[in-house]
């Protein structure tokens, strides 16, 4: 999550269910309670910024979001997002790479 008054990013929470309806009903209950204005989804490459089999997936989400809850999406690039965050084996970083994604976003777009 993020606030767009002072442009910082932070964790809040990782989506843990494995079926699609079940993960978007998470995703619609945290719009519920906290009211975005609009999604910031990373779209992962190759380190030379070729498509892969993920980009096609998130590019998939990302239209789906808009789609269900009709709010603007934007993509930035994920690469190396979970590389900077120190982490122990088998830590669940998902949260912390996608505040830097977001944090990305802010600084992206002054």
């Amino acid at each position: 999550m993020g606030n767009t008054l002072i442009r910082q990013a932070a964790p809040l929470a990782v989506i843990s269910a494995a079926a699609n309806d079940a993960r978007f009903a998470e995703i619609a209950a945290l719009i519920a309670k906290w009211g975005p204005t609009r999604f910031v989804v990373g779209l992962p490459t190759h380190p030379d910024g070729t498509a892969h089999d993920m980009t096609a997936r998130c590019r998939k989400f990302a239209n789906q979001l808009n789609g269900r809850f009709n709010l603007p999406v934007d993509l930035v690039d994920e690469r190396y997002s979970s590389a900077v965050i120190h982490a122990k084996r088998g830590e669940v970083i998902d949260d912390r790479a996608a505040s830097i994604i977001l944090q990305q976003y802010f600084d992206e777009h002054v």
